[in-house]
């Protein structure tokens, strides 16, 4: 029952990177007074991203999409990005990855437009996002190389959360030499520029290779600061994939006790987040520890 509610909670990982994502996809009002047709996208935008935050994935695809719509009509290319992006992870969200992929076309696809090369970076970055989450990892590799060549070397906005993922599919392949540097390179980029949010990625991305590499005095540091950063930026899921690692730590080190309070913890952060499945996968966690001590698995931090 462990291994199954493991692989399980392994699917979550992206829908983590898609939170933070979110927040730099949504389009931004422009500074001078916007046209009717800017105005009509700006409009559908706000009215996706208010659905996407209730947690109406439904509602938020609907009205990225006719952002989206709306955008190309007058080629708003900053539009465009912004809401196709967007839409991109609230369908991965919703387990539809054929659309998921289906929505980056525009910038993926369509070379007649110019988009920017940070906002071709991001879509790429999705991309192997979508890619790592169905453990397609060659293809996954190649799209964050993209988003590696597209974010070049000046100051990338998006430099973290490329060694974060390149750092996960490190993880996959077993390589945890490659997984602990690619992190800690996540971890200075985004200190460096600030973000919180990747920085917390990092960090519960070293925790877990900690646990694989049997560690469990450096996982649990690890993933006490990125629980802490996570608790002040107010993320559901990156709380409750902070706890199960947390548990995790606490099994490796053979305190079934306190494994089980962390799985209780992250059992009511998915229920209060309305995470019906979250919610069953931690309780499973919590029930399995009743048995013979179960061996830490990795795949339960996945972004």
């Amino acid at each position: 029952m462990l291994a199954e509610a493991s692989a399980k909670i392994a699917r979550m990982r992206a829908g983590v990177l898609a939170c933070a994502l979110l927040a730099a996809c949504s389009a931004q009002p422009p500074a001078s007074p916007p046209s009717s047709g800017e105005a009509a996208v700006i409009e559908a935008n706000r009215r996706a991203d208010a659905y996407f935050r209730s947690g109406n994935l439904e509602g938020a695809a609907r009205y990225y999409r006719e952002a989206t719509r709306l955008a190309q009509s007058v080629e708003d290319l900053e539009g465009i990005a912004a809401n196709a992006i967007s839409l991109s992870i609230v369908y991965q969200r919703l387990g539809r990855f054929d659309e998921a992929r289906a929505s980056l076309a525009p910038l993926l696809e369509q070379s007649r437009l110019a988009f920017s090369p940070d906002r071709l970076a991001q879509a790429e970055l999705r991309r192997s996002v979508l890619d790592l989450d169905e453990r397609r990892f060659a293809s996954a590799r190649e799209w964050a190389d993209r988003a590696a060549a597209h974010c070049g070397q000046r100051d990338c906005a998006l430099a973290g959360a490329i060694h974060n993922v390149k750092g996960q599919l490190a993880l996959e392949a077993g390589r945890l030499d490659l997984s602990a540097a690619s992190a800690k390179a996540a971890l200075s980029a985004s200190r460096a520029s600030g973000d919180r949010a990747e920085t917390g990625n990092a960090l519960r991305l070293l925790g877990v290779t900690a646990i694989r590499a049997g560690d469990a005095g450096a996982a649990t540091g690890y993933l006490g600061e990125a629980l802490a950063i996570d608790r002040e930026l107010a993320v559901p899921r990156k709380i409750y994939l902070d706890l199960i690692g947390l548990g995790r730590a606490s099994t490796l080190r053979g305190d079934r006790g306190g494994a089980r309070a962390f799985y209780e913890r992250a059992r009511a952060v998915s229920e209060a987040d309305r995470d019906a499945q979250g919610a069953a996968e931690a309780r499973a966690l919590s029930e399995a520890l009743g048995g013979s001590l179960p061996q830490p698995e990795s795949r339960d931090g996945r972004r």
